[in-house]
């Protein structure tokens, strides 16, 4: 009997990161991984480094909405072309509409999974899934009349981010080796820019660059920012600030963030990933709230930024940072929330083979 194919659909930077583990651990199980990626943001360098052999299909999402059904058109029939030919089990992705449309007409069962209520496009991933894997600080009824119907939720504790922050070891030269050097007695901050060009956001963010130009004033600050595409890498080389790094292509974030003091971001993921590892985390994101960052808030982990004033108050890391071996095992329950749940939507028997696993504690609700 061929073992099963499991198809992973990586369409935005923080997916390479994320499916590494999943896909490890899949193969573990017997299965055979196919990768397929588009370039947009850092997504080729990042998948480059997991999966050489990886097969492109896709860009960026061009400007306007015209442009972007069409640049969707393209992409699902280029998916749907892949997929005829390799037939795979089960597709598997981060909410990449293109992947699931594209398995659903070819009747291949889908997984999907999202963690933002406000992405329009949710209407058309959750309808042709067959299974949509939600965190549960995301509130049920906000994705509903999206598609995500109670029969094909499932539910995990906990954040997606913990799979991969589970799943590396800190690189302790980071900043040495991104030209960084701390001041004395001051702060390393990193920083994200916007998500520009994304449906579910304004192109840019307009407090951004007031932060980076406060923050470099002080003179005890370092910022390091991290941009997603070419041209923000320009605009922020353009304010030419003293004391701002902006590195040339994709880094190790996750060191980083770890050798960091604080973060300012104006999108989402790492701003959770930040949070996540104790940094003291600000959110400028311009788009509507996410219910995920909401409860990040509640527990004192991530901060509402509305003002650059308010970054005054950034100092040195007190504490020590995020207990990574309480990530890992956060990191593998979720991980096998994945693992079970593209089991079910193909038939499959990894489930029996999880012996040294931890009992799965997600559940359909």
């Amino acid at each position: 009997m061929s073992p099963p194919r499991i198809w992973i659909d990586l369409a935005n930077s923080p997916h390479p990161l994320l499916f590494a583990p999943i896909a490890r651990r899949l193969e573990e199980l017997g299965a055979e991984i196919e990768i397929t990626f588009r370039d947009h943001a850092q997504t080729l360098e990042l998948t480059r480094e997991h999966w050489p052999g990886a097969t492109q299909i896709g860009g960026p999402s061009p400007p306007g909405k015209v442009a972007k059904v069409r640049s969707l058109g393209a992409r699902i029939g280029g998916l749907r072309a892949w997929a005829r030919e390799r037939r795979p089990d089960v597709a598997l992705s981060h909410n990449s509409y293109a992947q699931v449309l594209a398995a659903r007409s070819l009747g291949i069962p889908a997984v999907t999974a999202m963690d933002y209520e406000h992405q329009p496009a949710n209407h058309l991933a959750f309808r042709g899934a067959k299974t949509v894997l939600l965190p549960e600080a995301l509130p049920l009824e906000s994705v509903r009349r999206q598609g995500a119907s109670t029969a094909k939720v499932i539910r995990y504790r906990g954040l997606k981010e913990e799979v991969y922050l589970a799943d590396f070891e800190p690189d302790g030269g980071i900043l040495d080796r991104l030209g960084v050097q701390r001041p004395d007695g001051g702060t390393v901050v990193v920083a994200r820019s916007a998500p520009a060009g994304a449906a579910y956001h304004p192109d840019e963010n307009p407090i951004f660059d007031d932060c980076l130009r406060l923050l470099d004033a002080r003179g005890d600050v370092i910022t390091v920012a991290l941009a997603r595409h070419p041209w923000q890498r320009d605009a922020l080389r353009d304010l030419r600030l003293e004391r701002l790094v902006v590195p040339g292509g994709a880094v190790d974030a996750r060191s980083l963030l770890y050798a960091a003091d604080a973060f300012v971001g104006a999108g989402g993921t790492m701003s959770r990933e930040a949070a996540l590892l104790g940094l003291e985390a600000w959110s400028l994101f311009a788009g509507e709230p996410a219910a995920v960052d909401a409860w990040l808030q509640s527990e004192g982990r991530l901060h509402d930024l509305r003002s650059p004033d308010q970054l005054a108050v950034i100092g040195p890391r007190a504490g020590v940072g995020a207990d990574l071996a309480r990530l890992a095992t956060e990191g593998e329950r979720i991980r096998d929330a994945f693992i079970d749940a593209v089991a079910g939507a193909g038939g499959l028997n990894f489930a029996a083979d999880q012996s040294d696993n931890q009992p799965q504690e997600a559940s359909a609700r």
